[in-house]
């Protein structure tokens, strides 16, 4: 008999948050799987159960965080681009601002866009444009987020999305 989907997901999450700590004590690349999953509490068949490396946990850990944040602001669209939802998503990195210089001191700005554009990017049929729209935005967005990431968060939420919106339109070149 099989974990129920809630159990998983909780247990999934336990596993991505002893990682995370684990993270504030050590390298990344010195954490071994036996650490995340004594930390977590549970055994290491658990672990690779449900992740298939320590990335993975972080990706999981990054849509949970968006999951929620878009459950209590109330996001109708959460799942795919809008030039609306940017100021969403941009509100949302700056509330875990801390999270993510802490996954990019360790270089693991991947596990970031994997986590984005399983958010942000449905995956699409065989239309060629619509999937070449949503990899433009997807990266487009991603640059954003990683520039304004290395850059410490310099500016506000909304000052990076309104620089992002413009160059969107096509008000505003660099």
């Amino acid at each position: 008999m099989g974990a129920s989907p809630k159990t998983t997901e909780y247990l999934k999450e336990c596993m991505a948050d002893a990682l995370l700590r684990t993270m504030k004590e050590k390298p990344f690349s010195k954490i071994t799987i036996n650490e995340i999953a004594e930390t977590a509490g549970v055994n290491r068949s658990t672990w690779f159960r449900n992740f298939g490396d320590k990335n993975e946990a972080i990706t999981f850990k990054l849509i949970r965080l968006w999951d929620r944040w878009a459950d209590e602001h109330g996001m109708k669209e959460r799942r795919r681009y809008t030039l609306d939802n940017a100021e969403d998503f941009f509100a949302f990195n700056y509330s875990i601002k801390e999270l993510l210089s802490q996954i990019y001191r360790e270089e693991l700005q991947s596990c970031v866009y994997n986590a984005f554009y399983q958010v942000m990017m449905p995956q699409y049929g065989a239309d060629p444009a619509e999937c070449y729209e949503a990899r433009f935005y997807s990266y487009g967005l991603f640059g954003f987020l990683d520039e304004w990431t290395k850059r410490g968060f310099y500016e506000t939420p909304e000052q990076i999305t309104e620089l992002f919106q413009k160059m969107m339109r096509g008000r505003e070149t660099v």
